[in-house]
């Protein structure tokens, strides 16, 4: 177990070439938010990129089923595994591998000593997993109501798991964490959740050692945060986004330097402010490395812990680590649904997105994110958002998403009348415009339309709780009314 690790480590990626900030912000970060993507790709392009849902013929065997809060991370340039998550009012512990050269989905048969007899670690979602060579750890996560705070290891090479104890002191329980491979031997964590607090420690853990070290950091630092991004570029971590205890989910940007004894530098923080399209703030997003670039997808804001009220985004943003700017990753077309606590990994010059969740909807999706010029793009039929596919959505309350619903409803329902009236797309995207604003007269006939009989025309409030009782049980996010009326809804 523990020492057959320490005997078998492999050489890793140190002549991959990767640019550095300027030292003036100090380093970002790549990978997935809870810990996967990075490090299978080094190839994406400055050029326009396609989004095309996955079909049937892209892969052999099962694809996983429908989750949110897993983790899914590339094992060098051979496979993604995919594991744990939350879905139906159950934690999972399951793992799903793709295989990229023969682009076959499977479930390895594991071994191992777990808890109730189990292979490997309890049912989870909400954890850090990393990659170390040819090793999958993980860390916390939640089960049911309790916070977790055990350390595995997954040896992929032979399908093994192994609890890592005996080796010094282990981080508090915490779920919402995020970490990040520090080279081809150590692991930074920071921040979480533990049932009771935001979290803004630093931990690295040397998998050579296996032992976990607080870092200890002076000066200005991030307020406590979870659900954010951490990723490491050289020598920099950089964290982004989140929500804490200071009130609305953050946008901020740090950078954490000295890291390991290695860099002789003192452990400090660094905010950065980068010039250009800025992401909106939110937590629950993903962030992958590609080249010179790191891209930013999905996760959810405005408050609200995953609450199905919250705004979810869907557009890509990247951070070019040349010009040191935020920047719109042009698209040749719409993109998924919003969501958030999905993953993204990069597999050759490609993005796999799968799952996630949007407020209301657990998703089982998987989607390729390529350049224009890969043959996925050019292919003619693509499956619709709404297509019937395996493992495509669970549902909460309700028994169709968002979507469904929306196309179900016929062009003379007042909701959906209401909505293009408005401008309001069924996905609101940071950058969604709005139509003219409609008059009065139009507003109190489709509210009296909504709820069956007239509303009289004077009666303005009388329409108000009309529209918000209708617009809170509806998958729209946003509304804004006419501006003499002075009210913004944001839902």
């Amino acid at each position: 177990g523990n020492e057959g690790f320490k005997k078998k480590r492999k050489k890793g990626n140190e002549g991959v070439y990767t640019p550095l900030l300027p030292r003036s912000g100090d380093a970002t970060a790549a990978d997935r938010a809870t810990g996967g993507g990075g490090g299978m790709m080094q190839q994406l392009q400055p050029t326009r990129m396609h989004w095309a849902r996955a079909v049937p013929s892209d892969f052999g065997g099962q694809a996983p089923a429908p989750r949110s809060g897993h983790t899914a991370v590339a094992i060098g340039g051979s496979k993604v595994v995919v594991f744990g998550g939350f879905a139906d009012k159950r934690f999972l512990a399951d793992i799903a591998v793709y295989d990229v050269e023969n682009r076959l989905w499977y479930t390895p048969e594991c071994s191992g000593s777990g808890p109730d007899g189990q292979p490997g670690p309890s049912p989870r979602a909400f954890h850090v997993a990393v990659v170390i060579d040819c090793n999958m750890f993980i860390f916390g996560g939640r089960s049911g109501g309790k916070r977790l705070g055990d350390f595995w290891m997954l040896d992929t090479d032979i399908w093994q798991w192994s609890e890592m104890t005996g080796f010094g002191d282990l981080p508090s329980p915490r779920e919402f964490a995020a970490a990040s491979a520090i080279g081809n031997r150590k692991i930074v964590m920071y921040g979480g959740w533990d049932g009771k607090k935001w979290l803004s420690d630093v931990y690295v853990m040397d998998t050579m050692s296996l032992e976990w070290t607080e870092l200890a950091v002076t000066g200005s630092a991030p307020p406590p945060r979870c659900g954010h991004s951490a990723t490491m570029i050289e020598k920099r971590l950089l964290i982004f986004g989140g929500r804490g205890g200071t009130g609305p989910i953050m946008g901020d940007l740090w950078a954490l330097k000295g890291i390991t004894e290695e860099d002789n530098e003192t452990p400090g923080w660094t905010q950065l402010k980068l010039p250009g399209q800025s992401p909106s703030a939110r937590c629950g997003h993903s962030v992958t490395s590609g080249g010179p670039y790191l891209l930013l997808f999905g996760g959810h804001g405005t408050g609200g812990w995953l609450s199905r009220y919250d705004v979810y985004y869907n557009e890509c943003v990247i951070l070019d680590r040349v010009s040191v700017q935020w920047k719109r990753l042009p698209t040749s077309n719409e993109p998924p649904p919003p969501r958030a606590y999905h993953s993204m990994t990069c597999i050759g010059p490609r993005f796999l997105l799968f799952g996630g969740f949007d407020g209301k909807n657990t998703f089982g999706d998987l989607w390729w994110l390529v350049p224009e010029d890969d043959p996925i793009a050019k292919r003619d039929l693509v499956p619709s958002v709404g297509s019937d596919s395996n493992h495509s959505t669970v549902t909460g309350d309700a028994q169709q998403s968002a979507l469904k619903e929306s196309e179900s409803q016929s062009d003379e329902s007042p909701m959906l009348e209401l909505a293009k009236r408005l401008g309001i797309p069924l996905y609101v995207e940071p950058s969604a415009s709005f139509v003219d604003e409609i008059n009065d007269k139009e507003l109190m006939e489709l509210s009296s339309r909504l709820i069956g009989e007239s509303l009289p025309t004077t009666d303005q409030l009388a329409c108000i709780q009309v529209l918000i009782s209708f617009l809170f049980c509806d998958p729209l996010k946003l509304c804004w009314l006419p501006r003499k009326w002075d009210i913004i809804v944001y839902i």
